[in-house]
């Protein structure tokens, strides 16, 4: 592995120390000394015939996501792979990529959350109401809880509750059974797809259902009027470069894409949140203070969401540290440089914000949980790359203000109603997304005032 400070000097690190980091932490303790070792400089990944650039210092990423973003482009073994799930439009690049983002980002503007608001705190109190039943009688899982509780609040606001609540949750397991199935196929991008790989039985079925669930909602909602503000409704009246409708794949494609980004990420950083608040009893108290103070034993509305300024910070924070996109492959179209690093056309280039997020220049004593870091004077004096836990650029996430107006009005509502327990000791793993190592359990007590 070589590392190539921005200024072109390049100095070695030694594979064993490569090699004892996998063997002692795993890949992600392999990532951590990486960015440890880096610190914002470029650093090649290697040996071997691929040799990807990790990318992390701010001013690295305003080139690549900003700057020069027409050359750096979504193609690589990820992608690809991922593609077969969620298509070439909100999750490709292109024609199909733009129709789409232009449709979706009007969806889900600051206007649209108000239009949604109310319908998102109703689904919050009645998904918290439902959790805590469940919950009082014992501990339950954390991520299944907090993927069933996402579930009920994206249900209204992507498909009108076209779906039961039933089908959400069969969508959402096909959706991650099938995401997960797409490992090999990352991991191995130079087998065709003739070969057999492990997964591929898996992926096969696992679309083969979401199809089913999909696409009869899709024909029934298109033969009906759109005119709705929920999400399916958004793509059925989006028009592509040439004044056409998107094809009932296309919007069958985006739904699963919006679900990769919308449930199995939401729900992982709700549940690094508990563990989180269970380790700093102190935030926990004060997230609870604000909470009380503007809920005033309500239920949660979306006016709300505004005034849980703390609240807010907490999850800036959670997502700082446990960032769900934590490695995101881009492609050099043409030559180019990092500052005196040279691109060649076909570089693959990994921009990692969980690596970005832990620069000590950027963040004093990185490992330390502090919501305060997203005071706004702080924000403002920061760089504004330092933190991107949801992409920058032409790319970035659409959907960054409905998470934040879910998520605080979830935290809210439990921690106004109930003591949370949590059970366990979990670590980040790598995967897809950063799920925790072991089973966290969940336990919630009604509060006595």
């Amino acid at each position: 592995m070589l590392v190539s400070s921005p200024e072109g000097r390049v100095r070695a690190v030694p594979l064993h120390r490569v090699v004892a980091q996998v063997v002692a932490n795993g890949p992600l303790g392999l990532m951590e000394e990486t960015g440890r070792q880096g610190q914002g400089d470029v650093v090649r990944l290697g040996p071997g015939a691929f040799r990807p650039l990790l990318v992390t210092h701010p001013e690295h990423l305003r080139h690549v996501l900003r700057d020069a973003a027409e050359n750096y482009v979504r193609g690589t073994a990820m992608w690809n792979a991922l593609g077969r799930l969620t298509g070439q439009g909100i999750a490709g690049e292109g024609p199909g990529w733009l129709a789409s983002r232009d449709a979706l980002r009007k969806a889900m503007s600051a206007t649209y959350l108000q239009r949604v608001g109310a319908t998102v705190a109703d689904a919050v109190e009645e998904a918290v109401e439902a959790l805590a039943g469940r919950a009082e009688r014992g501990p339950v899982d954390a991520v299944a809880e907090m993927t069933r509780l996402v579930h009920r609040v994206i249900n209204p606001v992507f498909f009108a509750s076209r779906i039961d609540a039933a089908q959400c949750d069969r969508l959402g397991e096909e959706v991650a059974g099938a995401l997960g199935s797409l490992l090999w196929r990352m991991a191995m991008p130079f087998v065709p797809y003739w070969v057999p790989l492990p997964g591929d039985r898996a992926f096969a079925r696992a679309t083969s259902v979401i199809k089913g669930i999909l696409l009869p909602v899709i024909e029934r909602a298109r033969r009906a009027e759109n005119d709705g503000p929920d999400l399916m409704s958004a793509l059925l009246r989006a028009r592509d470069a040439q004044g056409r409708p998107l094809g009932d794949e296309h919007v069958r494609q985006d739904i699963v894409a919006l679900f990769v980004a919308g449930s199995e990420s939401s729900a992982l950083t709700l549940t690094w949140t508990w563990v989180v608040l269970s380790r700093h009893p102190e935030i926990a108290a004060r997230v609870r203070r604000e909470a009380d103070e503007v809920l005033a034993g309500g239920p949660p509305r979306f006016e709300h969401a505004r005034r849980l300024v703390y609240t807010q910070r907490v999850l800036a924070e959670v997502m700082r540290l446990y960032s769900m996109a934590w490695a995101v492959p881009r492609v050099a179209r043409r030559d180019d440089r990092l500052g005196r690093v040279p691109v060649p056309a076909g570089t693959t280039l990994v921009v990692s914000p969980y690596l970005t997020h832990r620069l000590a220049d950027f963040w004093p004593d990185p490992l330390r949980f502090d919501p305060d870091r997203f005071e706004r004077s702080a924000v403002r004096a920061r760089h504004p790359l330092a933190y991107l836990p949801f992409g920058d650029g032409a790319h970035q996430c659409v959907g960054q203000g409905f998470f934040t107006l879910e998520a605080t009005l979830v935290l809210a509502a439990v921690l106004s109603r109930y003591e949370v327990r949590v059970l366990g000791d979990p670590r980040p793993r790598l995967a897809v997304a950063l799920p925790p190592d072991r089973p966290v359990g969940l336990a919630l007590t009604r509060r006595t005032r």
